[in-house]
């Protein structure tokens, strides 16, 4: 009982004592105000707020959602970079999705804190949101009579151990930038872009293609996609060289062999915007040009079937053999060529060209040069490693006891990629669509005996194999040196 009576004298006391601090605190901020001038008050109290930041070890860094009126971009980066690593478990959570294709988006709710570690240093982040009451003639929200409304003002706060300071600036925050522009490139949506007189229209890309999908040649898919992969990091070595930072494209074939497919797989790898050009809306060079100078940059230009899309003019000579003078009322070769290898071609960067054809004995040699078309790229018939690509695609499956006669078949035959997705389309059954396949190749190697005798299809199939194998090592001979150096 005598312990219990100290105690409440003890409490009582710490209680009087902390009363009589405030009375004297409150007596002391009176007595300041009345007797100290405006001007020594200020000072004395930034003096005080420097002695308690002399004092304390934390360090913060505020990020305001706005500067201006202009939006803070490091805001942005940071409401990015935070919703991949925001803890699902805190108390309160804001939870949104803008687009019926994309996943939830986690940030995080006013007043509610979260910690993220950065080359062994702990950041504390917090989400503070505070009104301002702002002037203006504009329609806000909480408008007073008196010409105001009031505005919500967001900002982040870091904070940190101030030793840890010179980090925070240098390494974490851009580290948060860079961070947030992948994750933004990785989840954006790409367009499509096709012309209309000299603008250009766009819709958004869902093209599902992509190299894991794409029915090709393993070899020469693994080259294309190792050929991109060196270019987008390049730019220091283009700017150094003294070349406009592009890259060019043929791809030719017969029809039905994936070069659209390709194309779309490019776009996904790399997360380009594709700009379709028909060639045969655009009258002059002049519309021409002002219709590639307004592109973006980290962008696929696509002029399909270049070889009949447009009877472009030779730069030399006319049909009759004499000498022209192409006019800048007409879209002409040189006109074309100008962009994708002259003065024109350095208007954007990291730009890929790609030309299609189903007939490249056609196109005019100066397009096909290295420097304009930097990698050519045969689309060939269906190979047995294709058709392996395109069943695991239709129907989930990676082998088959039809596998061997369907695999002897298409080395005997002249199918398409496309040809076969088709057959194995017709029916959800594996087993069915399979052996519809074998009855479809056997009819066409027996249509093919009838026209032109026994084993002349596969020999020619063969013969152009070999040819077409024998061109594609000769024309990317340099590509494959410049790689190496």
């Amino acid at each position: 009982m005598a312990t219990y009576d100290k105690a409440i004298e003890s409490y009582k006391k710490a209680v009087t004592t902390a009363a009589s601090l405030a009375a004297s605190a409150m007596l002391m901020r009176g007595v300041v105000n009345e007797l100290v001038p405006y001007e020594v008050r200020g000072f004395l109290f930034s003096g005080l707020g420097y002695l308690r930041w002399r004092m304390s070890s934390q360090h913060t860094v505020v990020i305001e959602e706005t500067e201006g009126w202009a939006s803070n971009q490091l805001y942005d980066a940071a409401r990015t970079y935070l919703a991949t690593r925001i803890n699902t478990d805190m108390q309160r959570l804001r939870v949104s999705r803008v687009d019926e294709g994309k996943s939830l988006m986690f940030s995080m709710e006013e007043g509610e804190e979260m910690a993220d570690v950065h080359d062994g240093t702990e950041f504390k982040w917090r989400l503070v949101c505070r009104d301002s009451t702002s002037g203006g003639n504009g329609n806000g929200n909480g408008r007073g009579g008196n010409g105001n409304y009031r505005l919500e003002v967001r900002s982040f706060e870091m904070s940190f151990h101030k030793k840890h300071k010179e980090k925070a600036l240098t390494s974490y925050l851009p580290h948060i930038l860079d961070t947030a522009k992948k994750i933004k490139e990785q989840d954006r949506t790409l367009k499509i872009y096709m012309n209309e007189g000299e603008s250009w229209f766009a819709i958004d890309l869902h093209h599902p293609s992509t190299f894991s999908t794409l029915a090709m040649d393993h070899q020469m898919k693994q080259s294309v996609m190792d050929d991109l992969e060196r270019f987008v990091k390049r730019k220091e070595y283009y700017k150094r060289i003294g070349k406009a930072w592009k890259r060019g494209y043929l791809l030719y074939g017969p029809p039905g062999t994936g070069k659209s497919s390709l194309i779309a797989a490019m776009a996904n790898y790399l997360k380009f915007d594709v700009y379709d050009l028909e060639l045969t809306e655009v009258n002059w060079n002049s519309t021409l040009r002002r219709l590639l100078i307004g592109m973006t940059n980290r962008s696929i230009l696509v002029i399909e079937d270049i070889d009949c899309t447009l009877e472009l003019q030779q730069r030399e000579e006319g049909q009759d053999g004499t000498k022209s003078n192409p006019s800048e009322d007409k879209v002409t070769l040189s006109g074309l060529l100008n962009f994708v290898d002259g003065l024109w071609s350095t208007s954007g960067e990291e730009r890929i060209i790609v030309f299609t054809t189903n007939y490249k004995e056609r196109l005019d040699p100066a397009l096909l040069r290295p420097g304009r078309m930097d990698m050519h790229i045969h689309m060939g018939y269906c190979c047995p490693e294709s058709f392996r690509i395109l069943a695991s695609n239709y129907h989930s499956i990676s082998n088959h006891v039809t596998y061997p006669e369907i695999e002897e078949l298409i080395k005997e035959v002249m199918v398409t990629p496309a040809e076969v997705a088709e057959v194995l389309m017709r029916n959800d059954d594996t087993d069915i669509a399979l052996e519809g396949l074998i009855q479809f190749l056997r009819g066409k190697k027996g249509d093919a005996k009838d026209s032109k005798g026994e084993n002349v299809e596969h020999v020619a199939k063969e013969d152009e194999k070999e040819m077409m194998m024998k061109k594609e090592v000769s024309d990317n001979q340099n590509l494959n040196d410049a790689g190496k150096q």
